[in-house]
């Protein structure tokens, strides 16, 4: 069993893009669902669907520019459970000149930090990807 069931997600995405697959599954969660919404939103992901049985599990269509680059570039987990990484609103920064989102946990659930520093919120820097 993994002590850091994100990582092993962001991991599983990585390493499917790095090997061109199609799609990729992982186990789900509640967070983990929200983390696929944000990166489906911001066009990472082409699709990703919650299957049911026998128990849940997330299954991701990966995304790929033009059919050959991976549109996710790099996955950083900045957060982890041995040393957590926590951020005001007024600290948050664009990542990679804009070009790149970074997914915060604030106490309005997971947003990207450019939502958050909008809201006015901080929180926990989950992970930054571009």
């Amino acid at each position: 069993m993994h002590s850091d069931p994100i990582s092993d997600f962001l991991t599983r995405l990585r390493n499917a893009y790095k090997v061109r697959h199609e799609t990729v599954t992982a186990p789900a969660s509640k967070v983990k669902v929200e983390i696929a919404k944000i990166l489906a939103a911001h066009g990472y992901l082409r699709s990703f669907e919650l299957v049911e049985k026998p128990f849940p599990m997330l299954k991701i269509t990966l995304r790929y520019h033009e059919g050959k680059e991976p549109s996710l570039q790099s996955i950083t987990r900045i957060s982890k459970p041995g040393r957590r990484v926590y951020i005001k609103h007024d600290q948050l920064r664009p990542i990679h000149n804009g070009f790149g989102i970074s997914i915060i946990s604030t106490p309005q659930g997971l947003m990207t930090s450019r939502d958050a520093r909008t809201k006015g919120l901080g929180g926990e820097v989950i992970c930054e990807l571009f």
